[in-house]
């Protein structure tokens, strides 16, 4: 379905033309002041330098051609030169029933041309407890692939595990000294490794901190576990097990930490996997002669005319031929054009990483392993702070498990909900009903209170205001959800019946608030375009805030269930319904539900 604001530009550019104007000072915004006017042209100030005249003698005749068109209630010619727009209620009314027509749509087309998009937003280590650092790249990550595949594009997200390296070695270096008679450590085992695991997750989260710290320590240990990294990379049969059970085990307990974030992977792969694509890949990159030897390092340069700053070459191996996240990301390239072929690849990670992104791309670019139209892109997001203003931290002072952070905010969201309770006596739950909806709530809180900044921006989290039902906020939206749902019931109750989406029962607004309520709803489409063209989920959250806003604006001035008129109480029944749908829909996107009742 067309968008809105692309139907009254076609109508202001049809008019430009005819009072003898070039159609490109046609377009329309948003008035940027809602208290005037809907929508604005500024056209006019530009045509007036090429055709040499006063801007407003423009858009006086432009505003004379507009003024019998039914699109419009107000076509105003503002000195110098603007035109204020307002629309006619009816032609509103038919734009928002076309809406409501297009189910589960609500006039937002689905790509003409999908492509194929990977996005890696994963990145936790494996056999280490996944804690508050993860929680933005999975949190946004997640929003931005569900936007993609609402607009119709094959998205697959990539955990992309960190399963290769020294933390491999500390590990089985430190397992061999507590379980030496296991045969993984045995090099003339020929047989088959048992199915179970020697380990548990909780004995891998504890035994990865403790050779960490002892290798700091000794050197002789250190040495130990760096020899059982190479034997490890070099395909030794019984580290090799060792790491396929580790990261089964890892994997397993992380599914079910991101399940409590509801966040989903298509791909569980790994740095490890991209490891057989390493030799030939390098190879090619020395034969094509992009790649070179510098202080003993292989580089390919990746500087460009146009940089104002630095950029330093890109290095394939260090100089004692190891391989590096470089190499790694580069390799996951290579098999991910081989296995997908994707017509874009996100990235999420710490916008510290920028510099180190633009290298990486510059060189899969420059070698070949990607095509010059394959988009790549890095979205860089800032850091969850505290309230002090400083990396988000344990009382202790430690780095907080993401486990302990949501069962934080679980427990916060448990009191209000409790609280609520006690305060409406017709809204009895059971114990088991309250922590359910506590958990959805506080869900929405978390992953709201960090959508709704933009992503390249540092944020507060704090508790206190994020499951707050007041104000811009996860709870919030849901509030006005359930407030929806609620009256629906209560519509049925009556013996009604709900409007099916072809009814078209929307009529012109009745009051300010209604027609307020029914502009917000018309953007839709647009919104959520932008959103995905800019992979911009604050956007999504900025757009359903206002939408809340407004409903709840048209709830207070509006006697819904009282309206005497049927025709008129089933309109607003319909602008109800198509809230609904839309605010559904949005949060969808944006990764959490709302209950039926809080």
């Amino acid at each position: 379905m067309k968008k809105l604001i692309d139907f009254i530009t076609d109508e202001v550019t049809k008019a430009f033309v005819e009072a003898g104007y070039d159609e490109k000072y046609g377009r329309v915004t948003l008035s940027n002041r809602p208290d005037l006017c809907e929508y604005q042209c500024n056209g006019a100030m530009a045509a007036a330098k090429e055709n040499h005249c006063a801007p407003f003698v423009i858009s006086d005749k432009v505003a004379e051609i507009l003024s019998g068109n039914e699109m419009f209630s107000m076509v105003e010619s503002v000195k110098p030169g603007f035109l204020n727009l307002k629309l006619s209620e009816g032609y509103l009314a038919s734009y928002m029933n076309g809406m409501q027509e297009d189910e589960g749509r609500f006039g937002c087309d689905k790509a003409e041309d999908p492509m194929t998009i990977l996005v890696d937003y994963g990145g936790p280590n494996i056999a280490k407890p996944l804690h508050v650092g993860h929680l933005r790249s999975a949190i946004i990550g997640e929003s931005v692939k569900r936007i993609g595949a609402y607009m119709g594009h094959h998205m697959i997200g990539d955990v992309h595990l960190g399963d290769w390296g020294l933390q491999l070695g500390l590990i089985i270096t430190e397992l061999k000294a507590r379980k030496p008679k296991l045969t993984y450590f045995d090099e003339n085992y020929e047989g088959e490794y048992p199915a179970e695991a020697p380990f548990t997750i909780s004995e891998l989260e504890e035994i990865y901190p403790y050779a960490s710290g002892k290798s700091k320590k000794d050197e002789a240990y250190k040495e130990a576990a760096m020899q059982a990294t190479y034997e490890l990379q070099q395909g030794r049969r019984g580290y090799r097990a060792l790491l396929e059970q580790i990261i089964n085990v890892s994997v397993t307990d992380l599914k079910k930490n991101y399940e409590n974030l509801n966040v989903h992977f298509e791909l569980w792969k790994g740095e490890s996997d991209a490891q057989p694509y390493i030799p030939a890949m390098v190879q090619k990159m020395k034969d094509d002669g992009f790649a070179y030897i510098s202080d003993g390092a292989l580089v390919v340069d990746v500087k460009e005319e146009t940089d104002t700053k630095e950029v330093p070459p890109c290095m394939i191996l260090k100089s004692d031929g190891a391989s590096l996240y470089n190499t790694t990301d580069l390799a996951t390239m290579v098999w991910r054009v081989q296995d997908y072929n994707p017509d874009m690849m996100i990235y999420l990670t710490d916008k510290r990483q920028e510099l180190y992104f633009t290298q990486v791309f510059r060189c899969a670019r420059k070698t070949g392993i990607v095509r010059p139209e394959v988009g790549l892109k890095h979205i860089g997001f800032g850091t969850m702070n505290g309230k002090d203003g400083k990396p988000f931290k344990t009382r202790q002072g430690g780095v907080m498990r993401l486990e302990y952070l949501l069962n934080e905010v679980n427990e916060e969201m448990q009191e209000k909900i409790s609280e609520n309770q006690k305060a409406k006596e017709d809204l009895a739950m059971t114990p088991e009903e309250a922590e359910k909806i506590a958990k959805t709530v506080a869900l929405a809180a978390i992953k709201y209170g960090d959508l709704s900044n933009q992503a390249s921006k540092d944020y507060i989290f704090d508790i206190d205001r994020f499951t707050s039902f007041e104000g811009n906020t996860g709870p919030y939206i849901l509030y006005t959800i359930v407030r929806i749902k609620s009256i629906l019931t209560k519509y049925e109750a009556l013996g009604k019946t709900l409007p099916g989406p072809k009814d078209h029962v929307i009529r012109p607004a009745h009051n300010a608030s209604e027609k307020d309520l029914m502009l917000v709803l018309s953007r839709y489409n647009a919104v959520i375009e932008n959103a995905f063209e800019e992979t911009a989920p604050h956007k999504l959250c900025a757009y359903i805030y206002e939408l809340a806003n407004a409903f709840n604006s048209f709830y207070h001035e509006t006697k819904i269930l009282a309206e005497a008129d049927e025709e008129t109480q089933r309109a607003y029944i319909g602008d109800l319904l198509l809230c609904k749908g839309i605010l559904e829909a949005c949060i969808d996107m944006l990764g959490f539900e709302a209950p039926d009742r809080m």
